[in-house]
């Protein structure tokens, strides 16, 4: 019986480690409001997107609606399921650069990784795109 749950959960963490792999999206990013947010591929395919809750803040943000997007994660349940944010699994496409999305306060000075109001004085941030790894 034990030798049996062992394979039995070999298997599983095999299936899991294949159906978990990363895989790249890339697209236009298009937020209708009451619809999930989807990327259109080319050839016109969308593909509906999910992630952890600090990203589907930022999947929520209207001001990202029509941006040029990549995104890594992999296919689960009929949708794409980003990386966590911590992966920086989530890039636009400015002026043909990939930018990191983030938000900032010009009140405080504060940097914030999802949209909403700063921690500190309570004002709206603004949607601040920059270069990766400058942060």
């Amino acid at each position: 019986m034990r030798g049996c749950l062992i394979l039995f959960a070999a298997a599983v963490c095999a299936f899991a480690a294949s159906s978990d792999k990363t895989e790249t999206l890339e697209g236009k990013l298009v937020l209708s409001p009451g619809q999930p947010p989807v990327i259109a591929t080319a050839g016109d395919k969308q593909v509906q997107l999910d992630g952890d809750a600090s990203t589907r803040k930022i999947l929520g943000d209207q001001r990202l609606n029509g941006f040029e997007v990549q995104a890594k994660g992999h296919f689960a349940a009929g949708k794409f399921l980003i990386d966590p944010i911590h992966t920086t699994a989530l890039l636009v496409r400015k002026d043909g650069h990939l930018k990191m999305i983030t938000y900032w306060c010009d009140v405080c000075s504060i940097r914030a990784y999802t949209p909403g109001l700063c921690v500190c004085c309570q004002k709206e941030t603004t949607l601040d795109l920059i270069d990766p790894g400058t942060e």
